[in-house]
């Protein structure tokens, strides 16, 4: 009896002990932490990882979001949206700054809108030819021809809806009533153009060579860019997980809204298959999302506004819930990452929590078991500031990315001093987001590339070693950017292939 007794305690105890270790199992370690890439540029394109993409577009250096500014070679001033927007154009600004750039919405390759400061549009107020920034909305009005010199394309006239061209008779008087076609300098109508930035990703991609085109390009892309044999490749080289970039539209395919086009939904479901194959898991991020979460060409943004909110959360939601459903019950999917980089303070971190929690929830009602990850705000935010929220959660995610680049306080590091940044504040920054009883730490982005020039081969082996040594230590694992690149360090299987980082 007593015996009988012991043995029911101890099965008592075994299950207690196996409920309590479910219950906590969300902030345990995986056993086997994800040694990942970034299978960046290919679902959500980045014209700088592969810059032949863009080469057929006409007129490439004039997509959507290019950012000019218009010197009038008469005056030598710049046309200027008075007060941001909201008013007139005027010319009388001798130096260029926020309100003297426009934004180009390309309606074809050699017609745009243009777009100010303050988000308005410049066109020809009630069909005359007084030339205002005021409509929210584009048409006809909106619309304008950028004619190019011959001899010099930074030379530009704009031809404006009327078929007059837009001159600066004076520094107050800019109006669209000139018929003349010259181009000296003393012409009124003459303007110098100047790039100041520009985008290349999804949206000026296939805007840019629109629909005729736009759909045998991609695919061509999707066919060849990310292949079965690279899922071996990865396999074989020690990686256990690929992080899929995809945008908001991948929700709508085959027929998403234009100028996307569909056919990315089928690359995915590839990519599972493939996953699948080589005993790899997929993890899935959200990486544009509608209304742009940080401004950014990967964003899917078609101006570089970050406009993102809370009016955007049901429809976000909307797509985690399409990719929840559809890949729930495929034994690849590993996780869901919810918004990429979504970029502080133009995200509202109540707004960001509102809508992870709607996100983790969708995914739930379709997954008990896929990871949710929630990424981090870039800019001025706390890399704490998730993990009390994420601390109620199960099985979820906190997404790091790190990068030795993109900031002044790099640009004159040696190696040895980049070097020992990873190991010091690097390690002390994923520390603090990996605790015992809380959510998974993952530094979702990270690359061999810095801002040393010079660098030898033993340079980068031992920057890319000590990143390895450190996110190493991240209890969900770390993904790469990206598999491949046209700049050789960004490029982790031309990492591998050249004896540049060993994992």
């Amino acid at each position: 009896m007593k015996s009988l007794l012991s043995m029911g305690i101890m099965a008592y105890n075994i299950l207690i002990f196996a409920l309590v270790s479910f219950s906590c199992a969300p902030f345990l370690a995986l056993a086997q932490p994800f040694k990942a890439v970034n299978l960046g540029n290919w679902l959500v394109t980045e014209g700088w990882m592969k810059p032949s993409l863009y080469d057929g577009i006409p007129n490439n250096d004039l997509l959507d979001g290019t950012q000019v500014q218009f010197l009038s070679t008469k005056l030598q001033k710049y046309l200027s949206s008075e007060n941001g927007g909201g008013t007139v154009l005027v010319a009388n600004r001798p130096s260029a700054s926020g309100w003297e750039t426009f934004r180009l919405w390309r309606f074809n390759e050699t017609h745009f809108n243009l777009r100010v400061f303050n988000k308005q549009f410049v066109g020809l107020e009630d069909q005359g030819n007084k030339v205002t920034a005021v409509s929210d909305t584009v048409g006809n009005s909106q619309t304008f021809q950028i004619i190019r010199n011959n001899d010099d394309r930074n030379l530009v006239r704009l031809q404006a809806s009327n078929g007059q061209f837009i001159q600066a008779s004076s520094e107050t008087v800019v109006t669209a009533d000139y018929v003349g076609s010259g181009w000296n300098d003393s012409d009124p109508s003459v303007f110098k153009m100047t790039i100041v930035s520009s985008l290349q990703g999804e949206y000026q991609l296939t805007n840019g060579y629109g629909p005729d085109r736009a759909p045998q390009v991609l695919q061509d892309h999707w066919n060849s860019y990310i292949t079965e044999e690279d899922f071996r490749f990865m396999s074989e080289n020690s990686l256990n997980a690929v992080r899929i970039p995809v945008g908001w539209w991948i929700a709508s395919d085959p027929t998403p809204p234009k100028p996307f086009v569909g056919g990315s939904l089928k690359a995915l479901d590839n990519a599972f298959t493939w996953a699948q194959k080589y005993g790899m898991k997929v993890i899935v991020d959200l990486h544009g999302v509608q209304g742009s979460q940080n401004g950014n060409d990967h964003s899917g943004t078609r101006d570089g506004y970050q406009e993102w909110g809370e009016s955007n959360i049901q429809e976000t939601v909307a797509v985690i819930d399409f990719l929840a459903e559809r890949y729930a019950d495929k034994p690849g999917l590993a996780a869901i990452e919810l918004m990429n980089e979504p970029m502080a303070p133009g995200v509202n971190l109540d707004t960001l929590k509102k809508y992870y929690q709607a996100g983790y929830d969708a995914v739930r009602k379709h997954s008990e078991n896929a990871y949710v990850i929630l990424s981090n705000r870039l800019g001025p935010a706390d890399s704490k500031e998730l993990l009390s929220f994420a601390s109620g959660l199960k099985r979820v995610v906190i997404d790091v990315h790190y990068y030795n680049l993109f900031s002044d306080s790099f640009n004159n590091m040696n190696p040895q001093q980049n070097i020992e940044y990873i190991y010091n504040q690097r390690d002390s920054a994923l520390a603090a987001v990996t605790t015992t009883n809380g959510p998974l730490s993952f530094v979702g982005e990270w690359t061999g590339e810095w801002a040393v020039q010079g660098a030898s081969m033993q340079d980068y082996q031992n920057f890319a070693k000590a990143q390895l040594d450190v996110y190493g230590r991240a209890t969900f694992g770390w993904a790469y950017w990206a598999y491949q690149c046209a700049a050789n360090h960004w490029s982790l299987k031309w990492m591998i292939e050249n004896n540049y980082i060993k994992l």
